[in-house]
């Protein structure tokens, strides 16, 4: 079997490149016989490559051909196995014994699966290193499949060509039941930077719980037809169209995925199904891409690839992440996306034939190591460190309210905002009425206290057994994608407490995260947080600690700012004017930042079913209803009566420390 191995000379994309579905790939010099295979198993999905005589004799070549099967339904993928003659393979003969076939395979169900193709199939699965495959199947289509590399914007696929010389280094991005994100600097050259749990898993498992879908598939055609704005919270709702001309922000910015179910009277079956997927499909998309682009910003790449089962060719997730990296990168990033992006493993467990024994993986073999790589789910035990009451600038504020704003405050009355996230208070308060029917955030609060994520969460052991994946760094109780073990497309079989849980852990570890990000981009080691959704909730302080610690390493300070009995919490620092953000009250801009309007920049033009002039201002404000105006007038009454409060309370306490004499020792 040694000198078994994929024959890539001359090889191109049979068929159309943009057609829906995995084109085969044709390899002229590839022998016909024998056959090789090689399997992903995955948390989710089971991809399948071989390759298959074109016919023709020795010299007719083959095809590279590609299948996926729910890893549910294992049982069709060691049937289909069997039907194509895949089982007298690589290199085995008729009259060979079964013990004697092996199948290449990658991904943590490699493992866990292993005593069911040997029992059932009579095979033994060769194991390979799963971010080793996926690494060496994205080298193998950049160099050297003509077209398999493409960009996607403003509804243009644009095939690009990439010439080896100038390949490396580039980021890619999978995008699995999770999220793995890493470096790739040449052949086998590579380094896992970072990951969410924010990936495919905690789409579909949303999506099946609101929308009923029952497959991916089911749930991307479903967002085609729907209107996110029905759901989200735009500026526009928020700061009202003369704050927006003052501020330069589009009307229609996404400020809160979910944002305007916190005010509405609907019930989740209120709400059209293609509505509840577009809004799935839009916050999780812009959020993979905006933690992408964080990362490229940090690590200083230009080039963005973007692979995994579950971006599907599809054209609204593409669309969605090229307009969010062409965003925030100012044009200066690419994305870039890849034919058969969710095959990367199987392809690199396919290349790997001819490579010797001792390159592939073995679980046995494999020592624990110390957690250097980031993953996707904080570790216990954090402790808030007290302020040195030194010179507090600069410094990060992050302001959760109904979206996420973060600003660099580097002086008194000197600041300026970095950017925002949608997935704040807003969308964690929005979704849990959908999916549990509590009426506010301390109901919410209370029944996460009393749940289980760990039942509706997957975790790294779910995929890849008790081990984990110690290779990278990844214990077995990680979590791997928020809401990815929901198996079932009915709310009722899963406990309230439990879904509040799996909300509550997933949002503020993912806003703990890209807060990391954004302070370390900035070069500032202090974190300030506070705002509607964080001031006051000791649990929501809690996690977000226990993130940014994770994150951090326990190298950036983070302090919350909180005035309803927790000034302890802000230690030596008395008064916003003494922090140098008092003046925000004498600027429009106070709304957006005590809101957290995230600015994100217009949406794009999609899904591609609309017309551009479906986002128009115009049509944005049709559904805005006598009641929804008055709504937005009582918010601004009651933000104005809150800033108020905030300046009397500043007042009050500067008296109070005027009169002790204590201002000297602040």
């Amino acid at each position: 079997m040694g000198g078994l191995r994929v024959d890539l000379s001359g090889a191109e994309i049979r068929g159309d490149p943009g057609a829906a579905g995995d084109p085969p790939v044709f390899l002229p010099r590839q022998p016909a016989a024998p056959s090789l295979v090689a399997l992903d198993i995955g948390g989710t999905l089971i991809k399948l490559v071989y390759t298959a005589s074109c016919g023709g004799g020795a010299t007719g070549g083959a095809e590279l051909r590609f299948a996926k099967f729910e890893r549910r339904k294992l049982q069709e993928c060691i049937e289909f196995l069997r039907a194509q003659g895949l089982l007298r393979c690589n290199g085995s003969t008729t009259g060979s014994t079964k013990e004697n076939t092996t199948l290449k395979a990658t991904g943590g169900g490699a493992y866990k699966f292993a005593d069911d193709f040997r029992e059932k199939l009579g095979v033994c699965l060769d194991k390979l290193d799963e971010m080793d495959s996926v690494v060496s199947g994205a080298n193998f289509l950049l160099q050297n499949i003509p077209g398999a590399a493409f960009t996607h914007m403003n509804g243009k696929r644009s095939s690009i060509d990439i010439s080896p010389n100038n390949l490396f280094p580039y980021l890619l991005v999978n995008i699995g039941s999770g999220v793995s994100i890493l470096k790739v600097t040449g052949n086998r050259k590579f380094e896992r930077v970072t990951g969410t749990h924010f990936g495919g898993g905690t789409m579909f498992g949303l999506a099946k719980l609101l929308t009923g879908c029952k497959s991916y598939d089911e749930f991307l055609q479903l967002s085609q037809k729907g209107d996110n704005f029905v759901l989200d919270l735009i500026v526009k709702d928020i700061c009202g169209e003369l704050v927006c001309q003052k501020q330069g922000l589009s009307t229609s910015t996404l400020a809160s995925s979910f944002g305007k179910v916190i005010t509405s009277k609907k019930k989740l079956t209120d709400y059209r199904p293609e509505d509840l997927a577009s809004t799935l499909l839009s916050a999780f998309t812009y959020n993979i891409a905006q933690i992408s682009f964080l990362v490229a910003s940090l690590l200083g790449l230009r080039r963005v690839f973007f692979g995994g089962s579950y971006i599907r060719g599809h054209k609204s997730t593409m669309e969605n992440i090229s307009y969010a990296i062409d965003f925030w990168s100012q044009s200066q990033m690419q994305a870039v996306f890849l034919q058969h992006e969710g095959y990367l493993g199987a392809l690199g467990a396919l290349m790997s034939y001819g490579d010797p024994v001792d390159k592939n993986m073995k679980l046995e073999e494999m020592k624990e190591e110390e957690n250097t790589h980031e993953s996707a789910a904080p570790a216990d035990g954090i402790s808030a460190d007290e302020h040195n009451g030194g010179n507090i600038f600069p410094y990060l504020l992050v302001n959760i309210g109904s979206g996420v704003s973060m600003i660099e405050v580097i002086g008194n009355g000197k600041f300026e905002r970095i950017i925002g996230s949608h997935l704040g208070g807003g969308t964690i308060l929005g979704l849990a009425r959908l999916l549990t029917g509590c009426s506010s955030y301390d109901e919410f609060l209370e029944l996460s206290q009393r749940g289980d994520n760990l039942s509706v969460d997957l975790t790294v052991g779910d995929i890849y057994g008790e081990h984990g994946y110690p290779k990278i760094g990844l214990p077995a109780s990680t979590t791997a994608a928020s809401f990815g073990k929901v198996s079932s497309s009915r709310l009722s079989e899963y406990k309230v407490e439990d879904l509040a849980a799996a909300l509550l852990n997933s949002f503020t570890y993912n806003i703990g995260q890209i807060a990391y990000f954004v302070a370390n981009l900035s070069g500032l080691k202090r974190i300030f947080f506070r705002g509607a959704y964080v001031c006051g909730h000791e649990k929501t302080m809690d996690k977000i600690s226990r993130s940014l610690k994770y994150w951090s390493k326990g190298q950036v300070q983070t302090t919350f700012l909180c005035h309803e009995g927790f000034l302890g919490t802000v230690g030596a620092f008395w008064s916003y004017k003494n922090m140098g953000i008092d003046g925000l009250a004498a600027h429009d801009v106070i709304r957006e930042v005590l809101l957290g309007v995230p600015y994100t920049g217009q949406l794009p033009p999609l899904p591609l079913t609309q017309q551009q002039d479906n986002l128009s201002e115009a049509n944005v404000g049709k559904d805005t209803s006598e009641g929804e105006v008055e709504r937005l007038r009582h918010d601004n009454a009651m933000l104005k009566a809150e800033l108020e409060r905030l300046q009397r309370e500043n007042a009050e306490l500067r008296a109070k420390l005027v009169k002790s004499g204590e201002t000297n020792t602040l």
